[in-house]
């Protein structure tokens, strides 16, 4: 069974599901990085070429696929949460967790990736801010509704977030 991490951009994801995949001897795959290394460009380039429709579409494979394999730790795009087909593959062989933050932390997250080159499309147009506050209302129960645990990764490192899971995850899995 693999461990899926869900949840709005920057929550972590990436950080935690490493930390998750090397304490516990399991492959990591994180799927925005795996649509950007099969398109050959980043998902910064593929939205204002190919559109978020597009996008999706790519995404939806990519789900698909690695949903197929067993013993990954998965960091899902933010927005995999939106098609039910997506979640529908994730929890046929996934332990589903939910890792959410603050949408002040999260601005403060993107705005260092920023900073450091990592450019993220925006959603709505719209002031970093209220952008995350307008897209967490829409996907806040598609999030609920997906998780199987749920943590705030608003004032924990990714260590301690990956601690967390780990021992919440129940046995045998």
């Amino acid at each position: 069974m693999n461990i899926v991490l869900i949840g709005y951009r920057c929550s972590g994801k990436t950080a935690v599901g490493k930390i998750v995949a090397s304490e516990m001897g399991r492959d990591f795959i994180d799927t925005d990085a795996l649509i950007e290394d099969n398109m050959g460009c980043s998902i910064a380039e593929i939205i204002p070429t190919k559109g978020w429709r597009c996008f999706r579409e790519i995404e939806k494979g990519v789900i698909k696929k690695v949903s197929q394999k067993d013993k990954l730790v998965i960091a899902t795009g933010g927005g995999v949460v939106k098609d039910e087909e997506n979640l529908e593959h994730l929890k046929e062989n996934g332990w589903t967790v939910w890792l959410h933050g603050e949408p002040e932390i999260l601005k403060e997250r993107m705005s260092k990736e920023k900073s450091s080159g990592r450019i993220r499309p925006s959603l709505t147009g719209t002031d970093p801010l209220e952008e995350i506050q307008q897209v967490l209302d829409v996907r806040r129960p598609l999030y609920e509704k997906a998780a199987t645990f749920v943590i705030d990764t608003t004032a924990l490192s990714p260590r301690q977030v990956a601690v967390s899971i780990m021992k919440a995850i129940p046995e045998g899995l």
